[in-house]
């Protein structure tokens, strides 16, 4: 038999408290019944039985554990590719107080709703370039996070087939059954604008793994301008301001062919929480089983054996003083 905590300074306090107390307690009786001439050795009867109630709950307390027995723990988890955007337009500061720090304050509580999971990090505009691979390290997570800026990536427009390509390409095991594939997730999160060609063939990649796609839209439709790093604002080749706008079909149609959904962050509406939610929902993958030994607590044994003697103590009478 094992104790699930060790005998410490607590207990032997108690012991001693109830020592003294006890001994004061015979003592007492001692003198009375030398006094009136009566029998006090019958008293010890309490004694040996308020001891061994004592001694019980001690040992209750203590947590007594015999019987070793085998129990399967299994580790499940998800695998959660984040794909960012970081084309010039996620600089815009219609979310303040831009669309890419609004997104980055948020991916922080992404990354902390999942920490037995793994995370990994995408950024892309027209390619995509691996930030941060699969792991569980959320301190290295949010370091890459915070070193995101839009000059991470070339400045040519965004699309959305390469980091869905890339995503697929980090998520895929062979040794995964089809059946554990939808523990796998892919959140892409852009402002919308989409020039790529390849977009739907991805998607169908996507479906046919079974792999969900999530997509977070990050603006507004009034949208606003785009600010530089000179202190202006950017234009096109005519000179003009460019404006841009969040535009969500793209991004709900394309939830919508992989078996995801579509949220948005704006002004006046933020989905986070509906996000990792849905997250939440998908059953993760076991990704380890193994046998521990497992030790059962057994003080109720010793609980109820001082209970009874309790009881016996109140049933059973000793008369120490002759009237």
């Amino acid at each position: 038999m094992t104790l699930f905590r060790d005998f410490g300074w607590v207990e032997g306090i108690f012991l001693g408290l109830f020592a003294i107390a006890y001994g004061l307690y015979l003592f007492r009786i001692i003198r009375i019944s030398r006094s009136l001439n009566t029998p006090y050795a019958t008293v010890f009867i309490k004694l040996l039985l308020r001891s061994a109630v004592l001694i019980l709950l001690i040992i209750a307390i203590l947590g007594p554990t015999f019987g070793d027995s085998k129990r399967e723990i299994k580790s499940v988890g998800k695998d959660i590719m984040i794909c960012v955007d970081l084309s010039k337009s996620m600089d815009a500061f219609d979310v303040q107080p831009t669309r890419l720090e609004k997104i980055k304050f948020e991916m922080k509580k992404i990354v902390a709703a999942f920490n037995s999971d793994r995370l990994g990090v995408i950024i892309f505009s027209s390619e995509a370039f691996m930030q941060c691979p699969l792991t569980y390290d959320q301190n290295a997570l949010n370091l890459f996070i915070e070193t995101m800026n839009t000059s991470l990536v070339p400045g040519t427009g965004t699309d959305f087939g390469p980091p869905i390509k890339m995503a697929l390409s980090k998520l895929e095991d062979q040794e995964t059954p089809s059946n554990q594939q939808k523990s796998k997730v892919i959140v892409l999160i852009s402002d919308g604008e989409d020039f790529g060609e390849e977009t739907n063939e991805i998607a169908k990649e996507v479906e046919d793994q079974d792999i969900r796609l999530f997509t977070l839209g990050v603006g507004t439709e009034h949208g606003s301008q785009i600010a530089t790093s000179r202190g202006g604002f950017k234009t096109d080749q005519q000179g003009n301001t460019v404006v841009t706008k969040l535009n969500p079909s793209s991004l709900k149609n394309l939830a919508s062919k992989t078996d995801g959904q579509y949220f948005e962050i704006n002004e006046s509406r933020n989905d986070v929480n509906k996000l990792i939610n849905a997250i939440n929902k998908i059953e993760g993958q076991v990704r380890d089983a193994r046998l521990v030994d497992v030790s059962a607590n057994r003080y109720f044994y010793f609980l109820l054996a001082a209970l009874i003697l309790l009881v016996l103590d109140v049933l059973v009478s000793v008369r120490t003083v002759r009237i």
